[in-house]
């Protein structure tokens, strides 16, 4: 039984209670009609709490060693006496829409740190290898009092906007000597990129990892930099044997003490509320079709015309929209 008070959610995120940390981004994510009114009233209150943490983006290719990175890095943090918090988003079967959510186990002694909390959440259908309520829980961890938010990007491909919409520093990994230096120039990631790090340089791969830097540096330097008073900075690390993540703990709070300085952080904050906003608009109609009576009346006869063909997808869709209305005044020949 979930408890249908916001106030309860509410007193325990800000209390740290983990418990209820955990059910209230549980409730979050619901896509229950009852849950989302009681989500709203949630975030509303909550939100005055949210702000000061440091939010970071982390993506690359599978096998780039991303888990290992976080839970060295964020062991590095705890000791240093941060609270950090992982948003680790797993991807999802487009068949059964289930997820393996094995992040716990990858991250075995970060995830029984009691000043660590991974929360890991199926990408659903979202692109950006993001789940569609990342916004929302790392929200709720800030005002649990987590002061670095992590967001691990599934990293298959899919489009980096969404997540580097929602952080202050996106740091992408990379390896050397796997073809991967042109994939990343090739899918443009480099150009949301505050910093890139080529992970695993250690034994007989640091010389490769050498090259790898100067040929990422080489790449920057013929891309017009989001922000005249920040160049992306390449970085070699090996996340195993504990080497070169200080160095990008240091790169990322010169890039935060910079923009805050300057005001951009503000600025690129501001402009980051405009994107949920506009995320949220696009949910809520969403929803608001589905949910629609006329919709609901039409939508099994349409699906099966254009699977057979009696229909085109085209003019499926407009009888579709054209049901919003809910007057009854034209209906499906299906």
């Amino acid at each position: 039984m979930i408890p249908d008070d916001p106030q309860y959610y509410i007193n325990g995120v800000r209390q740290f209670d983990r418990r209820i940390l955990a059910k209230t981004i549980t409730m979050i994510e619901s896509a229950h009609p009852a849950h989302r009114d009681l989500a709203k009233a949630i975030m509303d209150q909550l939100l005055p709490d949210t702000g000061r943490a440091v939010r970071l983006g982390i993506t690359g290719v599978p096998g780039v060693g991303k888990s290992t990175f976080i839970e060295n890095f964020g062991m590095m943090l705890v000791g240093d006496g941060h609270k950090v918090a992982v948003l680790a988003v797993d991807p999802s079967s487009t068949r059964s829409g289930g997820s393996i959510m094995a992040d716990k186990t990858r991250m075995e002694r970060l995830a029984v740190e009691p000043d660590a909390f991974i929360r890991p959440s199926p990408a659903g259908t979202t692109l950006g290898g993001v789940a569609g309520k990342t916004r929302e829980t790392l929200l709720i961890c800030e005002a649990a009092g987590f002061d670095v938010i992590i967001v691990e990007t599934v990293g298959v491909g899919q489009s980096e906007t969404t997540v580097a919409s929602m952080v202050d520093f996106f740091l992408v990994l990379m390896l050397a000597g796997a073809g991967d230096e042109l994939q990343g120039i090739k899918k443009g990631i480099l150009e949301l990129a505050d910093a890139v790090a080529i992970n695993k340089a250690d034994g007989d791969n640091v010389e490769k990892a050498r090259k790898a830097r100067r040929l990422y540096e080489n790449a920057l330097h013929l891309l017009n930099p989001a922000s005249p008073r920040w160049s992306p900075p390449v970085v070699t690390c090996s996340a195993l044997a504990i080497e070169g993540l200080r160095e990008i703990w240091q790169k990322i709070l010169s890039h935060r003490e910079i923009f805050e300085k300057s005001g951009e952080l503000q600025q690129k904050r501001r402009g980051q509320n405009l994107d949920w906003m506009w995320s949220m608009v696009e949910e809520e109609l969403k929803y608001r079709f589905h949910s629609a009576p006329g919709v609901k009346k039409i939508l099994p006869g349409i699906i099966r015309s254009v699977k057979i063909g009696d229909l085109s997808p085209t003019i499926a869709a407009t009888e579709l929209l054209f049901s919003l209305d809910n007057k009854g005044k034209r209906d499906c020949n299906c």
